[in-house]
């Protein structure tokens, strides 16, 4: 294994309070100590996923998807070992640097770019299988094993690839997917087609096929600690929430100006009345209540660029992180939105490069993920 992925860390500014703000802004679970670890790929980074399930020897797990305009891409499984057990010293082996940075575990081919990557949300540990999910044609899940070789690598399998589509040579790309936490056998995509499918995957077919938009559906979501409700957005400009048992009827929660496209959705971890989303080239993020359709919460500008992507904290109903075109990630305190319009963020960090792609680890919520360029980035908040 070429070392050329093998990462180098703590070598840029922590992210700060903007404008000489109070310093963390009151963020559950936020540390004094500023970390930061920078994994460089081998090609531009896109789709991107932390683990959820605890690993022995591995403070972090991600599974990050290549995004190469071409037929073959790739997908890599990259751990991070504790700071502790690299301070013995030694040399860095092929397969990690023991010093404590970043290492890629595994790698395969995929066809075509992932749209999204997601690890399975059941975390009992000790399960026969570690899966990980990935759109982009179809749907596939694969099986992550340990190697044997106690250098921390695995050996990945395809354990399955879900197409509802038998009788056609034709296959309509998927645009994203989400996997129910509250049914870890449950799997939701969304595709060009205008339509959302859900699978079961331990029998790796389709439960139903619905048209939810009048065109492309780019996003989906469940609605947290549920199975049967989730939401979807597409190029018609809507927010649409079905409920798998009356699918006859759907609500549209919010339409954008000019029905301009919406590209992600984020349905907020601990209170489900919330949602986060953003049009095509927008450099606002549109804040919904459900409970009141058709007019935002909040709209947070911020951005000098179009904005990305989203995540809500998984531990914090009130704090949103939102990323772009500006190399910026903006960390948002949403307790007063009803009380006052929200105007600037609590933390801000500049990226190297356009941020395509941010994630905020669920199992670990002191850490957020972007992604730029061929860069993974790691930041402690």
């Amino acid at each position: 294994m070429s070392d050329h992925h093998v990462a180098d860390a703590n070598d840029h500014p922590p992210p700060h309070p903007p404008d000489g703000g109070g310093g963390g802004g009151g963020l559950p679970g936020g540390a004094q100590r500023k970390e930061i670890y920078t994994y460089k790929a081998p090609w531009t980074v896109f789709a991107m996923a932390w683990s959820h399930r605890p690993e022995p020897d591995t403070q972090f797990r991600l599974a990050i998807g290549s995004y190469v305009e071409q037929y073959s891409n790739t997908v890599s499984v990259v751990k991070k070992r504790p700071p502790e057990s690299g301070r013995s010293g030694g040399s860095a082996d092929s397969a990690g640097d023991p010093s404590g940075q970043m290492y890629q575990a595994c790698e395969f081919d995929h066809p075509y770019p992932c749209t999204k990557i997601l690890w399975s949300p059941d975390t009992r540990s000790g399960g026969s299988r570690d899966l990980l999910a990935t759109t982009g044609d179809y749907l596939r899940i694969w099986n992550v094993a340990d190697d044997g070789s106690g250098r921390g690598t695995l050996i990945p399998t395809k354990e399955a690839l879900l197409n509802n589509n038998k009788n056609s040579e034709y296959c309509a790309p998927l645009t994203s997917f989400d996997w129910n936490e509250a049914d870890p056998n449950v799997v939701g995509t969304s595709s060009i087609d205008t339509t959302c499918t859900i699978w079961d995957v331990q029998a790796q077919t389709a439960r139903t096929q619905l048209i939810a938009h009048d065109r492309e559906v780019f996003d989906l979501a469940f609605a947290p600690r549920g199975r049967d409700v989730f939401a979807s957005v597409g190029a018609d400009g809507s927010v649409r929430m079905f409920d798998l048992r009356s699918l006859e009827h759907s609500t549209i929660v919010y339409e954008s100006r000019n029905l301009d496209p919406l590209l992600r959705l984020e349905w907020n971890r601990q209170d489900p009345n919330y949602l986060a989303t953003f049009a095509v080239d927008s450099r606002r993020t549109v804040v919904l209540d459900i409970r009141v359709p058709s007019a935002p919460a909040a709209e947070l500008g911020g951005h000098g660029g179009c904005v990305n992507a989203a995540a809500w904290a998984p531990h914090s109903s009130c704090h949103l992180c939102t990323a772009g075109d500006d190399s910026q990630a903006l960390i948002w305190d949403l307790s007063s939105m009803t009380q006052r319009p929200v105007e600037d963020p609590i933390l801000a960090y500049g990226a190297d490069g356009e941020i395509n792609n941010l994630q905020w680890s669920a199992s670990q919520p002191d850490w957020i993920s972007i992604a730029f360029g061929d860069k993974l980035q790691i930041l402690r908040v």
